[in-house]
């Protein structure tokens, strides 16, 4: 049996499991099949061989899922201290205002034209539908807005 299947057993988990563990798995596997009672009335011993190894790697991948993840000690020297969360919430608060700011400054037909894409997820077309005005209208209403908002922003840096 080890002869006959032995080739076809490491090509099957050299796919699976990688080069370097297929003869291990190889071995394993037929150390299972020779303690395993059935294995003096086997019709198929391929597919015997074949699922052991199949029923290795499900184990296998079982074992690395539940195994505890390696905890890493801080280096002061190479581990950055972060920004607190605070001081993030901050500046996103500060950046949501200059937004707000850059949306209340547009024209109206602009801010309504940005609103209904960006707020209300409606897509070019659907805007020019609804307006009336041409799908080029769309664009340079939306550029516009995109423009003045990353100048208000710029100018608050």
């Amino acid at each position: 049996m080890y002869r006959t299947h032995r080739s076809s057993l490491f090509h099957f988990l050299r796919r699976k499991a990688g080069p370097e563990e297929a003869s291990d798995l190889v071995q394993e596997v037929f150390a299972r099949a020779a303690g395993s009672e059935q294995r003096h009335q086997l019709v198929n011993p391929g597919g015997f061989l074949r699922r052991i190894a199949q029923n290795l790697l499900i184990d296998r991948a079982r074992r690395r899922k539940s195994a505890p993840k390696a905890l890493f000690s801080l280096r002061e020297e190479s581990d950055a201290v972060t920004p607190a969360t605070q001081e993030w919430n901050l500046e996103a608060a500060d950046l949501l205002e200059l937004y707000e700011k850059a949306v209340d400054a547009m024209p109206p037909k602009t801010r309504r034209v940005f609103l209904m894409h960006r707020v209300d997820e409606l897509s070019y077309r659907e805007i020019h539908e609804q307006l009336g005005i041409s799908i080029a209208t769309v664009e340079y209403h939306m550029m516009k807005a995109l423009g003045r908002i990353a100048k208000v922003v710029d100018s608050e840096k």
